[in-house]
């Protein structure tokens, strides 16, 4: 029986300490050592090539002379992304509708097989192999799918349609130089010495005291961090509301985003693609949400289509994976002391790829249970989509 295992620890003490002959020779030795198998068990557990194991094997039998040649420290094939720019960028557009699984693990997989994306790679004229492909979606994050039991209850019959009908439509607008926003309203945080998930560095036995029980400070309070997460710029704003999460405070963040952001960034955009969940605040059915975008349309002169997700699919928009998780991680094991506090972790949140996320302190009030009229439904100016027109709809500026 050959133990894996022990190969395993023993090549990786060694293997920084080898060249590449010093490494051919220690596989061929343990090859040697384990017998039959032995050449499976090494690709295994050091994930050397077959052929270099074999390779090594030769060089043992001879004595190291034949084939003992050692390549200058950068030598060989420069990696395919610098020999071909785009090829990166254009796997990723293949893989990005096709993405499966929960967006908020930093693990992702995707549907489509790496022969149909060689195929597809290949139709762009990029010269790749399967092979290839399946090391470029490991290094990107990627892994082969496999099924998990956490399934409850059923999913909207055109959930996947769905999911098409936005990509395309954030895809168009994009190409057409429009902007394309994921809105939603992140969880609300406790103010004050409380515990928050995770952990962080500090010296050993000096943790962070905070309160014992998670009771509502009456001075401090609660926030609620609405996002706006701008797709092609990937950048973030978040609006900390300290009073009621309603739709009047989701369209006034927007609003807000616009009037610093948006408007300089996207100057000569006359149309804006809003994607959110289907509940919530900014919810397919809250009146109140369609009534103030109408209001923000007469102000801005922007035409405003909104793609709301399906049910029960709130973490497929993208300013969840995209944002949220990272500020999540900014702040792990750091104690939301003051509204200050939160607005500084939000603002300091970036990522290896240039998010950057702007965050403001939201201090007007929003009362609940503002009742829309039909009079004043009637007046919006709104064009419903024949796909599902409960969650694709455009609201237009009126006439004055």
């Amino acid at each position: 029986m050959i133990d894996e295992n022990a190969i395993r620890t023993r090549y990786a003490a060694i293997k920084d300490q080898l060249d590449e002959g010093g490494r051919r020779l220690f596989v061929a030795a343990e090859k040697a050592a384990a017998g039959y198998g032995g050449t499976a068990a090494l690709f295994r557990s050091t994930g050397v090539a077959r052929s270099t194991i074999i390779r090594g094997a030769k060089d043992l039998a001879d004595g190291y002379s034949t084939t003992s040649r050692v390549r200058r420290r950068g030598a060989g094939r420069p990696p395919l992304s610098r020999a071909d720019p785009t090829i990166v960028e254009d796997l990723q557009r293949l893989v990005e509708p096709a993405t499966m699984g929960d967006p908020m693990r930093p693990l992702l997989w995707v549907s489509k097989s790496r022969e149909k994306l060689a195929v597809a790679l290949r139709a762009m004229n990029h010269a790749i192999s399967a092979n290839t492909v399946a090391k470029m979606l490991v290094s990107m994050g990627y892994s082969r799918q496999v099924n998990r039991k956490t399934k409850e209850g059923s999913h909207h019959a055109d959930r996947d349609g769905q999911f098409q009908h936005i990509n395309r439509e954030a895809i168009a607008f994009q190409a057409a130089g429009q902007p394309v926003i994921s809105v939603d309203t992140k969880k609300k945080e406790l103010i004050g010495e409380y515990k928050n998930g995770g952990s962080d560095y500090r010296p050993t036995g000096c943790p962070d005291a905070v309160n014992v029980h998670d009771f509502v400070d009456k001075d401090l309070g609660k926030v609620a961090p609405y996002g706006i997460y701008d797709i092609a710029a990937n950048a973030g704003w978040v609006s900390v509301g300290i009073d009621h999460d309603t739709a009047a405070f989701a369209v006034n963040s927007i609003r807000r985003w616009y009037e610093a952001v948006g408007r300089g960034r996207y100057h000569n955009a006359d149309r804006l693609l809003i994607t959110a969940d289907g509940g919530g605040s900014n919810g397919s059915r809250v009146r109140l949400w369609k009534l103030e975008l109408q209001k923000f349309a007469d102000e801005t002169g922007l035409i405003l289509q909104v793609c709301h997700y399906p049910p029960g699919t709130s973490k497929w928009n993208k300013i969840e994976h995209r944002m949220f998780c990272h500020i999540t991680q900014t702040w792990r094991g750091k104690p939301l002391i003051s509204r200050l506090a939160v607005v500084d972790l939000i603002a300091s949140t970036t990522t290896k790829t240039g998010l950057t996320v702007r965050c403001e302190l939201d201090e007007n009030s929003y009362p609940k249970a503002i009742r829309v009229t039909d009079k004043e439904m009637a007046a919006i100016n709104i064009t419903t989509e024949p796909w599902h027109p409960e969650w694709n709809y455009t609201i237009s500026p009126r006439s004055s």
